[in-house]
């Protein structure tokens, strides 16, 4: 049996709403403050990068990047696997009083939101976290919204969203599959 696939964004797509939400991010946040892009291993980390170029092209100005592995912060992580591969964990500066920018590829049900949020806590006492996500594909299980959205999707709890990247040697694409 095939699985249904269902282009959503191509790589011109993704490019656009990423400069959608850059334009929106530099309007939002004070010239003064310094910014920190936080991504969501491993499609926000990849996310975190495009948006510090885009808005270092708008606003020519340096804006801090890291990554973040959240796989000893989930709830579910003793379910998945007893021994979970922990990838690196990237944070330039204490984000203390900082203006913090957390990135991911995919909204879903919240809970990898919610995890990424308590490692950031480890991190220092941000002044403003706000959420940044390519896709948000509803269906939340945990009261988190994004304050920057590329686009919304509809599917169903059979399907998945999938992101891939250019970075892995994939497609650029955002792709529904299943269901």
């Amino acid at each position: 049996m095939r699985m249904k696939k269902k282009i959503i964004l191509n790589a011109v797509g993704i490019q656009s709403a990423l400069e959608r939400m850059s334009s929106r991010i530099v309007a939002d946040f004070p010239p003064e403050g310094q910014l920190v892009l936080i991504g969501i291993r491993t499609g926000g980390a990849f996310l975190a990068d495009r948006l510090r170029n885009l808005i270092l092209a708008q606003k020519n100005q340096a804006v801090l990047t890291g990554a973040l592995d959240i796989t000893l912060y989930r709830d579910d992580w003793t379910r998945i696997n007893h021994k979970p591969i922990v990838g690196k964990t990237e944070v330039p500066v204490s984000l203390d009083n900082q203006f913090v920018i957390l990135v991911d590829d995919v909204l879903y049900t919240g809970r990898t939101v919610r995890s990424a949020l308590d490692a950031l806590i480890d991190f220092g006492r941000p002044r403003r976290i706000a959420l940044a996500v390519l896709v948000d594909r509803g269906g939340r299980e945990l009261p988190i919204c994004a304050d920057y959205v590329g686009i919304q999707v509809e599917a169903t709890a059979q399907e998945r969203v999938n992101v891939y990247f250019k970075e892995l040697k994939q497609s650029e694409q955002v792709v529904v599959e299943g269901g």
